[in-house]
């Protein structure tokens, strides 16, 4: 486990942003080669891809990835990241947790057989990484899976993973948008000269709440966000133009789909309210598919960390409105002659400490609440969440492998 640790504590100290995993992808490519993986680096970007064979049998994929978020941390801990990105969403108790696996099983051989492969995929928070592998080969170079694995940390008590239904996907279907407002530059004294993009980027900023407030069924899970609006460079000068990047998720794609038409005819409206000189610019940047996972091989795996962790400690996970382009992953291995797609299997994994738990779940006005993933404060408590990462991991592998 000390390896694992190591390498969980260098990451999280040295966070990269999406596309810029090098010194990640070289550290968990070290780990990998350590437990005896045979590692191809560069793939799809800094995409790692660690093969350990072990006869004939089943092939086994766990993916983890290697990027961190534009955020700066808040947690005061002693390897904290000390510059403008950190692991605020566990991607480095992933890596960590995927490599510990990845050891474990290559000291337990005499009992399983088949082909293990891990990869660590970059730009998950963008959306574009596991596109970036599989358009560079991935299952061509290393072999079609018969199955993906993964798991993301949860603000839930360590120790514990939590499985969904095949009613209810796993992660939302989700979009982002750049959207490019135009006005017409001009004095600050003179504003009737002017076509002002700020007030147009405001209006459509309040203008998209109500998508789903007043466009959208109560029962029908939506959010939109605007999560960055830039304009301008001088108080007394209106500038030519607003830029917006906006995020949409959505339990299905119909909704997805629903929502973004709502969201492009908004920023349409109010830019011709304003009497911009010419349409906005609206592209997608990123898109992603609600994520479910076979049923069938996700029992069988709910069963194995059952086996492992109690029923106490596997829990339902009710959905959640987070994006993945995790699904990428089982979309690509269909149609091929005539394959179905490949079967994924995804579960939550519990990181909050006992005591911080007790505490934030007792209730009243003074109970501290849970720093939730994204957050400048979000810290798994690594002394009782690693363990059972590995172990969770290494279990739903095992599990998948065939036998001796």
């Amino acid at each position: 486990m000390r390896p694992a640790l190591a390498l969980y504590l260098d990451l999280h100290a040295h966070p990269e942003r999406s596309g810029q995993e090098a010194r990640t992808a070289d550290r968990f490519g070290r780990r990998l080669t350590a437990a005896g993986c045979e590692v191809t680096h560069g793939v799809g970007g800094h995409g790692v891809v660690g093969v350990l064979a072990n006869g004939d049998g089943p092939r086994v994929w766990l993916r983890a990835e290697l990027d961190a978020l534009p955020v700066r941390e808040r947690t005061g801990l002693a390897y904290a990241s000390d510059g403008d990105a950190m692991h605020a969403c566990g991607h480095d108790l992933h890596l960590a947790a995927a490599a510990g696996a990845a050891a474990l099983l290559a000291g337990l051989t005499d009992r399983w057989r088949g082909t293990l492969v891990v990869v660590g995929q970059p730009a998950e928070e963008t959306l574009s990484g596991a596109g970036a592998m599989l358009r560079d080969g991935l299952y061509e170079r290393f072999g079609r899976p018969d199955v993906v694995l993964a798991q993301h940390a949860a603000p839930l008590p360590s120790g514990t993973v939590a499985h969904g239904t095949d009613r209810v996907p796993m992660a939302a279907a989700g979009a982002v948008l750049d959207v490019v407002l135009h006005g017409r530059g001009g004095h600050a004294a003179t504003p009737h000269l002017a076509v002002d993009p700020v007030v147009a980027a405001a209006a459509v900023v309040t203008r998209l709440q109500s998508v789903v407030a007043r466009e959208t069924a109560p029962a029908d899970q939506v959010s939109l966000t605007v999560g960055r609006l830039h304009a301008g460079t001088a108080a007394n000068v209106i500038p030519e133009s607003a830029s917006l990047g906006v995020g949409v998720r959505a339990a299905s794609e119909e909704s997805l789909d629903r929502t973004l038409a709502a969201v492009r005819r908004v920023i349409l409206s109010e830019s011709t309210a304003a009497g911009a000189p010419r349409d906005p610019e609206v592209s997608v940047v990123s898109r992603s598919a609600a994520l479910r996972c076979d049923p069938h091989t996700a029992d069988a795996v709910r069963r194995a960390h059952t086996g492992l962790l109690g029923t106490g400690r596997v829990l339902p996970w009710p959905g959640s409105l987070a994006t993945e382009d995790f699904p990428l992953f089982g979309d690509a291995g269909a149609g091929v002659h005539g394959q179905p797609g490949v079967p994924l299997v995804y579960w939550m994994l519990g990181v909050v400490g006992a005591d911080v738990w007790r505490r934030s779940t007792a209730g009243g006005p003074g109970a501290p609440p849970l720093a939730p993933n994204h957050s400048p404060h979000f810290a798994p408590d690594i002394g009782s969440a690693l363990r059972p990462a590995v172990a969770a991991m290494a279990a739903a592998a095992l599990d998948r492998l065939a036998t001796r």
